[in-house]
């Protein structure tokens, strides 16, 4: 293994962090830089992600311990490269670059806005690589602080009261998750992954009051994520965050920050207290396949009346997420798979429908359902990449969504769990009748003076107020400086931001063949998982 791929995991977190500060520094002299410092970082990111994650293929696991400190006591400070983090490191990256090429025309702009967005970037990748439980509490905050002020840079109140209402419910999520860690160090004495990995098994043997305290420690840590991850009936906050977020925002607040939040519930479930905890407490796994099932079904359902389009897909996440934590509860090897595959497909697709929603309302002026009637014709490339995401959402094969529910519903079956099976069937019915809703609209409905949006105007370039017949931006100040657009012509829409999506929608069609590639890929870690 060369030095620097056993320096890449602390460099990934450090370096977004760090040049977060420069474009506000920058900012003192120049303006507009925001955009190409971020572009510079993520992309360099990406690139230093995938040499990782080539690093991991030919070696295993990649530990980097700072201060070179703390490995015997249990309690050092650890990141940690191995197949199932890179996974998730890897699409934060590419996500993170991609979607800057809506942002360059469909904003938000300004300097502090992009020192906030690196700033979220290196949270999110310190939580894929941390292999300490305190430290992922820690960039669980930088996550959150970052992610509410990037809610509340959008237009209006709604923007600044979702942000407040995201923030108060998070720091309850996040003060849940600590108290659990608090626990889990009386019962073990340890903080690293790998060490609480080794010692939570003899505790469950010997018993007792440390016992009692592991199982208190996992009730306060999953009812901290499941605010996180917005699982019914805790996820009051995400329709309003995904909502009233500026339209470059919500790609990356949806396809990243309860993805990474999921992925960081799977990794304490199975790395720290392991699969025979789970199976050994008392009704645990059956209480989080229930709070799944119910996730899935409730948010299905909510999404299917919401008018919205933003806020239907909001919904949507909190039945993608219900599914990927009911996986996790079925303690089987494929479940698993099927979960880490999920949450990859999810993280694709949301990013790529937000960018959608963005694009038309952005060339197009429509926001609810009913607005996006007539759609394929007037936008055709948009309707189309919309219309091969939605039936990716729905499951049909091939797709990512199809091959990630196919895994789960398998899990679920070896587990002889066959409800879980019959909520997996009926939620794609139920994502089938709010998807078919939009499709309907967009290739079968004729656009009326009733539902078509606003006549188009022209949007105020410089923040202030429009002129007589201009209509401002919602998306959070999206122009640059000196420029103007008309909304429903081709001058609102640049050529990046049309070939992000279609190039999201082929990735989620792609991504349907890749299940084998997947199992190959997770094995060195659900073997080591699943067989100790």
């Amino acid at each position: 293994m060369s030095r620097l791929a056993e320096l890449l995991p602390a460099l990934l977190v450090a370096a977004p962090i760090l040049l977060a500060t420069v474009p506000i520094v920058l900012g003192l002299r120049f303006e507009r830089t925001g955009w190409s410092v971020a572009a510079v970082t993520t992309t360099a990111l990406f690139a230093a992600t995938a040499y990782l994650a080539a690093a991991v293929y030919e070696t295993g696991r990649v530990v980097h311990v700072l201060g070179n400190w703390g490995e015997p006591q249990g309690i050092g400070i650890e990141l940690v490269a191995d197949e199932f983090s890179v996974l998730i490191a890897l699409l934060v990256t590419l996500t993170a670059a991609g979607v800057l090429a809506y942002m360059r025309v469909g904003g938000p702009r300004g300097n502090t806005f992009y020192a906030g967005y690196l700033l979220l970037i290196g949270g999110l990748l310190g939580l894929s690589l941390t292999g300490d439980v305190f430290n992922m509490f820690v960039f669980l905050e930088i996550v959150g602080l970052a992610t509410y002020a990037m809610i509340a840079s959008g237009d209006g109140p709604e923007s600044a009261v979702a942000a407040l209402k995201y923030l108060i419910l998070g720091t309850v999520g996040a003060s849940m998750y600590l108290i659990g860690v608090g626990f889990l160090f009386m019962a073990t004495g340890a903080l690293n992954m790998q060490v609480l990995g080794e010692v939570i098994p003899a505790v469950v043997e010997e018993g007792g009051s440390d016992l009692t305290l592991l199982r208190a420690a996992f009730a306060f840590i999953f009812v901290g994520f499941a605010l996180k991850v917005a699982q019914w009936p805790l996820h009051t906050w995400q329709p309003d965050a995904y909502q009233h977020a500026p339209d470059g925002v919500t790609p990356v607040i949806a396809a990243l920050v309860s993805t990474v939040s999921a992925y960081a519930l799977g990794r304490v479930m199975y790395n720290v207290f392991g699969p025979e905890f789970l199976t050994a407490t008392p009704y645990l796994t059956e209480i989080v396949v229930t709070v799944g099932c119910v996730s899935v079904l409730a948010g299905s359902t909510l999404a299917v009346i919401q008018r919205d389009v933003k806020r239907m897909f909001a919904y949507s996440s909190v039945s993608q997420f219900g599914l990927v934590v009911a996986a996790y509860g079925l303690v089987t090897q494929t479940a698993f798979v099927g979960a880490v595959i999920h949450l990859i497909g999810h993280g694709v697709m949301k990013a790529g429908l937000f960018i959608a929603a963005g694009v038309i309302a952005l060339g197009y002026g429509a926001r609810t359902v009913n607005e996006y009637a007539g759609l394929a014709k007037n936008r055709p490339v948009a309707a189309a990449s919309t219309g091969i995401l939605l039936i990716a959402l729905i499951g049909i094969p091939p797709s990512a969504g199809f091959i990630g529910k196919w895994y789960i519903a398998v899990g679920a079956v070896e587990a002889e769990l066959w409800p879980v099976a019959a909520v997996i069937f009926l939620s794609t019915m139920l994502t089938l009748a709010y998807a078919a809703r939009l499709l309907e609209k967009m290739y079968f409905t004729p656009p009326t003076p009733v539902e078509s949006p606003h006549p188009p105007g022209r949007v105020a370039a410089d923040g202030g107020e429009p002129e007589a017949g201009v209509e401002t931006a919602r998306d959070g100040g999206s122009l640059l400086e000196g420029d103007s657009i008309r909304r429903g012509s081709p001058d609102a829409v640049s050529f990046g931001m049309v070939a992000i999506l279609v190039a999201i929608a082929v990735a989620a069609v792609l991504l349907g063949f890749a299940g084998g590639a997947f199992f190959e890929w997770l094995e060195p870690f659900t073997e080591e998982v699943f067989t100790e």
